[in-house]
């Protein structure tokens, strides 16, 4: 295996940062190296201060504990050489004579405030913002979750950039966990060069007097000025590393350009500009200052304060002209009419006063309960709900919805945001005060009423939902009615594709040499339509695949599936120990119907007299009565031959009517007949 020149680079690097703390190296190579040293400090800085996003920094942890053991083992190697030799190098002399300006005193006390900003100041605040941080993005991540997810279910972003967002998020909690726990090692490394300090200044007077036999004040005054330097070259280093490692984790926007968004925000307002520059003008002519200076400055303030001005007018001007260009541009481009044709399979709009139920931020779950109709749904009926769009409507009144399947209107509702709808099952007595409406899914009489009335109005037994439940049921029951004609063959190919992942040899039976995607689709289709789950579609494709062979209507078909479902069709509409009451059919009226079926090659279709139908029609509507005296669902049991076209016969006129042959009826289940329909 090929080892990368990176890769090579960095082992290297730690490699001398062990060496060093067993050989002693000489003079000249610890000057290269602390040169290194400095540059790489350097570096660093400037690369935390000029990255767009702080995941650009993601091995920032890892670069801190490398440069410590480096900048550890440079501090042995110098000590060894203030020991041994008296001469650790050019660097460390310079440093020592230059910066304390060859007085120890003044070197001792700039080294101290060296120490004290880096440690008091950077350091403990850096370690506390690195603590605070890594807490509140663990704490974010399941809301950032749930937001990823709601944006994937409203059709906002797409899988892949679904997949992006969650795994910067992962990187994120990963990055600051480490961060917290890496700042230990800048504030590690201040105590040790300190401690380190001490040792050589005792150290080199000790060696100083005993070995050399120079003067106390002359080997305080040698390995002082050595001691001071070392130090120095050492906590600068630290120092620049320290201020990247608080600039990294203070970092506000976490994608911005730091120099710019400084700049930016601190120089961008005029006003503020214009205030500095009066405030700091009458100082230098009301008081002692200096007027000249102060005066002079106060000036720059103002000045640049117009300039600033000045930019942002223009650039206002160009933003409005690029707008008004780019529109342009959009109506100008041709294929920019192919969006216009796209339609979404639902869509929920609604006004402006309904906006904070959806919006995360103001506390709205409107989005949560979009994800769990889907996932309601799926469990229920066994299908995938498509990707439901919400946007707001200017046009609409402010607390008015309407739900839209395929681009057409087919519901509306109007909630009061800050109101519960409270309704009466039927039991209750006692009326509460409020304002009277209708429920919009199923029309029922209701009333809005106050936070203040909610407690009390479900005390007397009365229903009380939220207004975000409303919307959520309402569209519930819209996607139920129009589930079927939601389902595409692309649909019904990705369900076929999961069954045939572990029953290859009833697909490839199936589709297409005995069933087209389409004939599938309509079968699946029918089903849904009766609110017939089509979870278990193994069985249906089993059934499908027995009976093709015979049959390509899709109508008998679905009644074969029908039959070897029956057990799900007896227990969705049959409770189990219970006797269910229903209404039979007429056997004159079973020959009658099928006497008027006629078959074509696109399907059969029913040619009975309008008359017979009202007639017919009007004997359902009296049996339905009695089931609703009941207290039951509307039910009609035919033969298996008659179901389907009777159902078709009485869908334009009853559209909850539940029609079941007797093969789908489960053998235990208990049925009493309540009436007959005839005519």
């Amino acid at each position: 295996m090929k080892i990368k020149k990176a890769d090579l680079g960095v082992a290297l690097y730690i490699l001398t940062a062990f060496i060093m703390f067993i050989v002693t190296i000489p003079s000249w190579l610890l000057d290269i190296l602390l040169a290194l040293n400095i540059g790489i400090a350097f570096l660093i800085l400037f690369a935390v201060m000029f990255s767009a996003e702080v995941l650009d920094m993601s091995f920032y942890p890892t670069m801190l504990l490398f440069t410590t053991i480096f900048r550890i083992g440079l501090n042995v190697s110098s000590t060894k050489l203030i020991l041994y030799t008296g001469n650790p190098g050019n660097v460390v002399t310079t440093f020592g004579q230059f910066v304390g300006g060859g007085d120890i005193v003044i070197g001792f006390i700039v080294f101290i405030i060296l120490i004290l900003i880096q440690f008091l100041v950077i350091n403990k605040g850096s370690e506390r913002v690195a603590e605070v941080t890594a807490r509140f993005t663990l704490d974010a991540m399941p809301g950032k979750q749930m937001a990823i997810d709601a944006d994937l279910n409203t059709g906002a972003i797409n899988d892949a950039e679904a997949k992006r967002r969650r795994d910067k998020i992962q990187e994120e909690a990963s990055f600051f966990g480490s961060m917290d726990g890496a700042v230990k090692y800048v504030k590690g490394d201040a105590v040790a060069g300190l401690i380190i300090t001490f040792v050589n200044l005792i150290g080199g007077i000790a060696m100083g007097m005993l070995r050399s036999g120079m003067a106390a004040g002359d080997a305080l005054n040698h390995y002082g000025v050595l001691t001071i330097g070392d130090g120095l070259v050492s906590q600068i280093p630290s120092l620049l590393i320290s201020l990247a490692t608080g600039i990294l984790v203070t970092k506000g926007s976490k994608d911005a350009d730091f120099g710019n968004v400084l700049i930016g925000q601190l120089f961008g307002i005029p006003r503020a500009l214009y205030l500095v520059g009066a405030t700091i003008g009458i100082l230098g002519i009301i008081t002692p200052l200096n007027t000249l200076i102060f005066v002079g400055m106060g000036t720059v303030f103002i000045v640049a304060g117009r300039m600033v001005q000045s930019t942002i007018e223009t650039a206002n001007i160009e933003r409005e002209v690029d707008t008004e260009e780019v529109a342009a541009e959009e109506i100008r481009q041709p294929e920019n009419v192919n969006s216009l044709l796209q339609v979404d399979p639902i869509e929920l709009e609604f006004g402006y006063g309904i906006i904070p139920l959806a919006d995360v931020n103001q506390g709205g779950d409107l989005l949560d309960r979009v994800v769990m109709i889907r996932r309601q749904i799926a469990l229920e009926l066994g299908t995938i709900v498509p990707i439901i769009r919400l946007r707001d409507n200017i046009q609409l009144n402010p607390n008015q919805y309407i739900i839209k399947i395929k681009g057409i209107q087919i519901s509306e509702g109007e909630i009061l945001f800050d109101h519960y709808m409270a309704m009466n099952p039927g039991f209750v007595e006692e009326e509460i005060s409020g304002i009277p409406t209708f429920e919009p899914s199923f029309h029922l009489p209701a009333i809005w009423i106050t936070e203040s009335q909610r407690e009390r109005a479900e005390s007397m037994g009365y229903t009380v939902v939220d207004p975000p439940s409303i919307i959520a049921t309402h569209l519930t029951e819209i996607i139920r009615e129009h589930i079927a004609e939601l389902l595409t063959r692309q649909d019904v190919q990705n369900l076929i594709n999961n069954v045939k992942e572990h029953n290859q040899a009833l697909i490839d039976e199936l589709v297409p040499k005995a069933l087209g995607l389409g004939e599938v689709q309509k079968v699946l289709q029918n089903l849904l339509k009766e609110g017939i789950s089509i979870r278990d579609l193994l069985t249906i494709l089993e059934t499908l695949a027995d009976y093709a062979p015979s049959t390509r209507d899709t109508d008998i078909l679905t009644e074969y599936v029908r039959q070897s479902l029956k057990r799900a069709i007896s227990n969705r509409f049959f409770p189990p120990n219970e006797t269910s009451s229903v209404v039979t059919l007429d056997p004159k009226v079973e020959q009658e119907i099928m006497g008027s079926v006629k078959q074509t090659e696109t399907g059969a279709y029913l040619t009975l007299d309008p008359v017979r139908t009202k007639a017919i029609m009007k004997s359902v509507g009296k049996e339905i009565e009695k089931l609703e005296q009941l207290g039951r669902n509307p039910i009609v049991i035919t033969s298996p031959i008659v179901r389907t076209y009777f159902k078709k016969l009485t869908e334009d006129y009853y559209k909850d009517l539940i029609v079941v042959s007797y093969n789908e009826i489960e053998s235990n289940v208990e049925l009493q007949s309540v009436g007959m329909v005839t005519a």
